[in-house]
C-alpha cells in the first residue's frame, strides 16, 4: 500500500500541481482551451498508467543473455537480462528513449543502440562499452542515422545517413571501436536507402532501395568497390520487396516479395541463375519478418494470419515446413535466432497483457517467459472481428472492443483510426485505452479502411492520390453499420486518430460533422500540400509516391480542394489538437494552423503542444497529461 502511494505521489509531482486540487501540465507543455483537470483523476486512472511492457533487442554472441527495451522512469531504455525470469539490470538512462540495441557479434563486448533527441528522429548511433558502462557518439551529432548491421567478423558496421545534405540516404562504414573510422561508401538519391545485411565473406552488402509500400529494389554493394548492382530489375507493375538476408554460404538470397502475387511471399532468389523458389505460397497471407538460423540449417518467419502475428519453422535442408510450434496465445513479433541455432527470441503481444519478451527452444520446443510486464488484466476486452460493405461494395473489416460488461444499454463509440497510412491495426494490449472500455463504458472500433497493409497489394492501392476521398467514404458506411448495431450508440461516436489517422479525424469531422459528437486529432495532416513541403526533405518523395505530388497542378488543386484546413468551417463539433514540436514527420504548423482556423470558425477547440516530443508522446508524464485531458474531453464532449 506504501509503495502505491509513493507512486501516486510521484505522479502527481511529474504533471504539477495547482492548489493541491487541480493537475498544472509540465513544464513542457503548452495548452489552449483545456480546462483544469481534477488532481484525483491520477489517482483514480492510476492502474492504466502504470503498465510496462518489454521487446527484444539482442542476444548476447556466447551467452544465453540478452538485451531488452522497456521503460524506466519516463522512457525505453536498454537493459541486459541474464536468464529467464531474471533481474532486469539498466544500462542506458537519458531522459530520451533508446532503441535498436544489438550485441557487436563476437564477443558482446560493446552494444550499439540509437537514441534522438525531444522526438526529432535525427537518431544517432552510440557504442556502449559493457565492462565501462560508457557510451560513446560513432555519428555526427545532427543527421538521421540507421543503425545498419555489423559485418560478420564483427570489425565494421555499415549504416544510411543523412548528413551529406540532409536528404539522401547515403551510405557509410564504421568500425565501432574507432569512430575516426567513419567513412562514406557510397553516395545515393533519395531517403528509402539501407543496408539489409553483409555477405557470409564480408565482400558485399545486401541494399534496399524504398520507394513506395508498393515498390522498392534489392542491389547488391561490392565494398571495395563501392559498386552496386541491381538484382531486382524495375518492372510494370513494380514489385515490392521487403525483407532480405544473405544464405550461408551467400550463393543466394532469402527474401520476402510480392512478385506474381497480391502478398509478400517468402523466397530464395539464386544468385546464380537468378531465379526464385517460393517457400509461402501455401499461406495466404504476408509473410512480415523471418530470421535464418547461424548454421542455415532452420528458418523461423511470421505470417500476418488475419492480424495475428503466427510463427513458422521451416527446414532448409529438407525444403519442407516443421510442425508449428506449441505458443502461448498472441501474436508473435521480433523473431532472432541466437547463435547456438537452438534459441528464438520472440515478443508476444496479447490483447490482456503488454508485450513480453520468450523464446523458444526449436529442439525440444520448450518455450520460455524473460520478462514478466505490469499492467496486465485477464478481464480486459477481447475484440470482435467485425465487416461492413463500403460505398461501392468492397468489403472493409476492423475489430471491435466492447465495454465491460457492466455496462448496459447502448453504449458510445470511438472510431480509433490507425496512421502509416499504409498501416493495419492489430489486436493487441490497449493500454490506456482500457480506461475508456472499462470505466467510462464506451466501445472503441478500430477499422482497417481501404489502403491498409495485409490486406494485399491491390486493396493497399485503393486510397492513392485522387482516390483519396473514398477511404473517408469507408468511415461514412461504418457509421451506417453502427445504427444497425442493437449495442451501440449511433449518436454518440468520437472519431480520433495519430498521423495519418489524425488526417483523417479531420477529414470526417468536416465530410461528416452531423455524425459525430466530437474529435481528436494526434499529430495529425491539414493540408497535404503544406505537409509535403515541410516535412523533413528526406521524406518528401516518400510520401509523394502515396499522396499525390503537390508540385503537379491538378493534384495541387485537389489537394486543396480536400484539404480539412480548407474545409474547418464545416467542423462543427469540438475538437481536440495534440502535436509535438519537434515532428520531422508532420511538422507542428499543420497542427498550428488547423487550431487558428477552428479558432476563426468559432469551433470548439482544445490544443495539447509538447516541446520535448515529437511524432506522438513518448515520455510518460507527457503521455499521463494527454490522457487526464482526453479524459475530461470525452467526458465533456461524447458522454454528457
Amino acid at each position: 500500500m506504501h509503495s502505491r502511494l509513493a507512486l501516486c505521489s510521484l505522479v502527481l509531482a511529474a504533471v504539477g500541481l495547482a492548489a493541491q486540487d487541480t493537475l498544472v501540465p509540465g513544464d513542457n507543455l503548452v495548452t489552449l482551451g483545456i480546462p483544469k483537470i481534477p488532481a484525483s483523476l491520477a489517482k483514480s486512472v492510476e492502474k492504466y498508467t502504470q503498465f510496462k511492457s518489454a521487446a527484444f533487442s539482442s542476444w548476447h554472441p556466447t551467452k544465453r543473455e540478452m538485451l531488452v527495451s522497456t521503460r524506466a522512469a519516463d522512457t525505453a531504455q536498454v537493459h541486459i537480462l541474464r536468464a529467464p525470469g531474471g533481474k532486469l539490470e539498466q544500462l542506458t538512462d537519458f531522459p530520451d528513449a533508446t532503441s535498436s540495441a544489438s550485441f557487436e557479434p563476437i564477443a558482446g563486448k560493446y552494444f550499439v543502440y540509437q537514441k534522438s533527441t525531444g522526438g526529432n528522429e535525427r537518431y544517432q548511433n552510440y557504442r556502449f562499452d559493457m565492462d565501462a558502462k560508457k557510451s560513446t557518439l560513432l555519428t555526427d551529432g545532427m543527421s538521421r542515422n540507421s543503425t545498419g548491421g555489423f559485418s560478420r567478423s564483427g570489425k565494421q558496421m555499415v549504416y544510411s545517413s543523412t548528413r551529406r545534405n540532409g536528404k539522401d540516404a547515403d551510405l557509410y562504414l564504421v568500425s565501432p571501436e574507432d569512430p575516426k573510422t567513419n567513412r562514406l561508401l557510397l553516395e545515393v538519391d533519395g531517403g528509402g536507402w539501407g543496408a539489409l545485411g553483409w555477405s557470409p565473406d564480408d565482400k558485399h552488402i545486401l541494399l534496399q532501395q524504398y520507394v513506395s509500400i508498393n515498390e522498392s529494389y534489392l542491389w547488391e554493394l561490392d565494398v571495395a568497390s563501392a559498386k552496386k548492382t541491381l538484382l531486382t530489375p524495375k518492372s510494370s507493375p513494380p514489385v515490392s520487396y521487403q525483407s532480405a538476408r544473405y544464405s550461408k554460404f551467400g550463393k543466394g538470397i532469402f527474401l520476402t516479395t510480392d512478385k506474381d502475387s497480391e502478398f509478400q511471399r517468402l523466397a530464395y532468389y539464386d544468385l546464380g541463375t537468378k531465379t526464385y523458389t517460393f517457400l509461402s505460397s501455401h499461406i495466404p497471407w504476408d509473410i512480415e519478418q523471418f530470421h535464418v538460423s547461424y548454421d542455415g540449417q532452420t528458418l523461423a518467419f511470421v505470417a500476418n494470419e488475419a492480424g495475428v502475428g503466427t510463427l513458422h519453422l521451416f527446414d532448409l535442408l529438407n525444403y519442407k515446413e516443421l510442425p508449428t510450434p506449441k505458443l502461448p496465445a498472441g501474436s508473435v513479433a521480433g523473431v532472432k535466432w541466437h547463435r547456438n541455432n537452438k534459441d528464438l527470441a520472440f515478443h508476444l503481444l496479447s490483447n490482456r497483457a503488454p508485450v513480453d519478451v520468450y523464446s523458444l527452444d526449436a529442439i525440444t520446443g520448450k518455450v520460455e517467459q524473460w520478462t514478466k510486464s505490469e499492467g496486465g488484466d485477464p478481464s480486459f476486452s477481447e475484440p470482435e472481428l467485425i465487416k461492413w460493405k463500403s460505398f461501392d461494395g468492397k468489403e472493409i473489416t476492423g475489430f471491435l472492443y466492447a465495454p465491460n460488461k457492466k455496462f448496459t444499454g447502448k453504449r458510445p463509440v470511438i472510431v480509433n483510426i490507425h496512421g502509416g497510412p499504409e498501416s493495419q491495426f492489430r489486436p493487441t494490449y490497449l493500454a490506456r485505452n482500457n480506461y475508456y472500455l472499462n470505466e467510462m463504458g464506451i466501445a472503441i472500433l478500430f477499422p482497417n479502411v481501404r489502403g491498409s497493409d495485409g490486406f494485399g497489394k491491390t486493396f493497399l492501392q485503393l486510397d492513392n492520390g485522387f482516390k483519396r476521398e473514398d477511404s473517408y467514404k469507408d468511415i461514412n458506411a461504418l457509421f451506417d453499420w453502427i445504427e444497425k448495431r442493437p449495442d451501440l450508440d449511433a449518436q454518440r461516436i468520437m472519431v480520433t486518430g495519430g498521423s495519418y489517422g489524425g488526417y483523417m479525424t479531420l477529414a470526417v469531422a468536416s465530410n461528416y460533422p452531423e455524425r459525430i459528437r466530437c474529435a481528436v486529432d494526434i499529430v495529425g495532416i491539414s493540408n497535404f500540400v503544406t505537409f509535403l513541403k515541410n516535412t523533413e526533405s528526406y521524406r518528401q518523395d516518400l510520401r509523394r509516391a502515396e499522396y499525390g505530388d503537390e508540385r503537379d497542378p491538378k493534384m495541387a488543386a485537389f489537394m486543396e480542394k480536400t484539404a480539412p484546413l480548407n474545409n474547418a468551417h464545416k467542423m462543427t463539433k469540438p475538437m481536440f489538437i495534440i502535436q509535438g514540436k519537434n515532428d520531422p514527420r508532420v511538422p507542428w504548423t499543420e497542427a498550428e494552423q488547423m487550431v487558428a482556423t477552428l479558432k476563426k470558425t468559432k469551433t470548439p477547440v482544445w490544443y495539447l503542444l509538447a516541446n520535448d516530443e515529437g511524432h506522438g508522446f513518448a515520455k510518460k508524464k507527457n503521455a499521463d497529461y494527454q490522457f487526464y485531458a482526453t479524459i475530461v474531453f470525452i467526458q465533456e464532449h461524447l458522454l454528457k
